[in-house]
């Protein structure tokens, strides 16, 4: 009897008193504030001669990645590493592109028969992290350049000129009115060569206060070239507090997940487009609801942020990807998800005598093994502002020839970057200890008391090489001697 009380009591009730349904958790936000060739070099981490107010107040309300690296370390195909969480060998971008930064519809035939636009561009079959986005109700905006290919493959709502924060105010404005949330890719250029030009605009970096990388000729000249990249930092740190004092202002903060990293090194030897510390660790802070603020030494990829983003977004993340989502680590959670190495590579095809070396990298938070092949004789990429003064404002690639007999081993990496042009030699096998010595000065491949390091990450590269398909290289069973 009691039974039936009950069901004409539950009947009776009125809807506003009944338990609500469970509602989808609303999705947050994405700011992804992208600087590009910017290594790792922040005040917070203790840069001489460098100020990054703005860089660091993000990294104290986040969580700081002490060993985050890139996959390639020259423009496009770092940008397709983190759209897709693929290995580029297999995303098919492995050299840089043209930049169409517009809609698909808007590119005229000529454009769409570009050779360079056909060959470096992501393969059909593999979806972008903008392609998911748009699947999941995101309205998306680039500011300042795609350079990625093919178009179609990142369908942005809105392409947008340089950053500042009226572009980005008046996009959250219209991202607001369309009710959905919203992904901003925030490039900002101003890390690039040419750099701020010290011979006619004042910087705040003196030249007198920085500490260079010790491969460098320690000269006037290099100092004031690695003093105007520095200042070209602090006025991205300038845009940095830009963003985040609009996104403050739109009352959004708290809704938003905070991505800055650098697309790779700056462009000096053992920089950019190079497997060396100075081309492959860039910085990278990620923050926002839920993430714990702190540092970590956990590795991390830049293949990581598509699996980690979607996975915030509360949205299923794909198999198959080289990436791993950094949730985990960013919650605090007990024993995450972790890589045990971090691999990066370089393809130097293209418009060389040969098909160009083959470079590959792979690293466990000390010790790093770089492996090559084609290398005799060595046919590297050099790209332009590695090397020009008049268009790109490089100072240190002369200085360095010019300096030689007094800074020979500074010659030599220089030599190895350009060694078509310079002489130089370059090893099928190299071998690091990045904590005795930061600067990879000193290899150690043919040390037989470093046997067993080298013979362990080679064998962790020939498992990479098998599990992501890497068919343009093919390391022998063993290292040579």
């Amino acid at each position: 009897m009691w039974h039936a009380t009950l069901l004409i009591a539950a009947l009776l009730t009125p809807l506003a008193a009944l338990p609500a349904a469970d509602t989808p958790k609303p999705k947050p936000n994405i700011l992804f504030i992208l600087t590009e060739d910017q290594g790792a070099h922040l005040g917070c981490l203790g840069t001489a001669g460098l100020q990054t107010p703005h860089m660091d107040a993000l990294a104290k309300t986040g969580t700081l990645f002490r060993n985050a690296f890139v996959a390639y370390p020259v423009c496009s195909p770092s940008k397709a590493s983190i759209y897709t969480g693929l290995h580029n060998h297999r995303s098919g971008i492995l050299n840089n592109t043209v930049n169409y930064h517009v809609t698909s519809s808007k590119l005229t035939p000529a454009q769409l028969q570009n050779p360079l636009y056909l060959r470096n561009r992501i393969a059909a079959d593999i979806p972008t992290l903008t392609e998911r986005l748009r699947d999941l109700g995101y309205h998306q905006a680039v500011t300042h350049k795609l350079h990625v290919a093919p178009v179609e493959k990142f369908p942005y709502d809105e392409f947008l000129p340089n950053p500042d924060g009226q572009v980005m105010r008046r996009f959250l404005q219209r991202a607001a009115a369309k009710a959905k949330p919203w992904f901003l890719l925030y490039n900002i250029p101003n890390t690039h060569r040419p750099y701020p030009n010290s011979d006619k605009v004042k910087i705040r970096v003196q030249p007198g206060e920085v500490k260079l990388p010790a491969f460098l000729p320690d000269t006037p000249v290099v100092r004031q070239d690695w003093a105007e990249y520095l200042a070209g930092i602090e006025e991205a740190d300038a845009l940095v507090g830009q963003a985040m004092d609009t996104l403050r202002a739109s009352g959004q903060l708290d809704r938003t997940i905070i991505v800055f990293l650098g697309d790779h090194g700056p462009t000096f030897q053992h920089g950019k487009m190079t497997p060396y510390d100075l081309g492959l660790r860039t910085p990278l802070i990620i923050a926002g609801p839920g993430i714990q603020a702190g540092r970590t030494e956990a590795l991390a990829s830049e293949l990581d942020l598509m699996p980690t983003l979607l996975d915030l977004a509360g949205a299923e993340v794909p198999r198959g990807l080289h990436g791993i989502s950094l949730r985990g680590v960013l919650e605090g959670r007990a024993n995450p998800p972790r890589h045990d190495f971090i691999a990066a590579e370089i393809s130097h095809r293209g418009n060389l005598p040969n098909d160009g070396m083959q470079e590959r990298a792979i690293f466990d938070a000390r010790w790093k093994l770089i492996y090559r092949e084609k290398t005799d004789p060595p046919w590297r990429q050099v790209n332009a502002d590695s090397k020009q003064w008049p268009t790109w404002g490089n100072r240190t690639y002369a200085e360095t020839v010019r300096v030689k007999e007094q800074f020979p081993e500074a010659f030599r990496v220089l030599a190895g970057l350009d060694p078509q042009n310079l002489g130089g030699n370059v090893p099928a096998l190299e071998l690091y200890d990045l904590q005795s010595d930061p600067d990879e000065r000193h290899d150690l491949a043919a040390r037989p008391e470093h046997a067993n390091q080298r013979d362990r990450l080679y064998a962790a590269l020939r498992q990479w090489v098998r599990d992501t398909a890497d068919t343009a290289v093919n390391p022998p069973p063993e290292t040579a001697r």
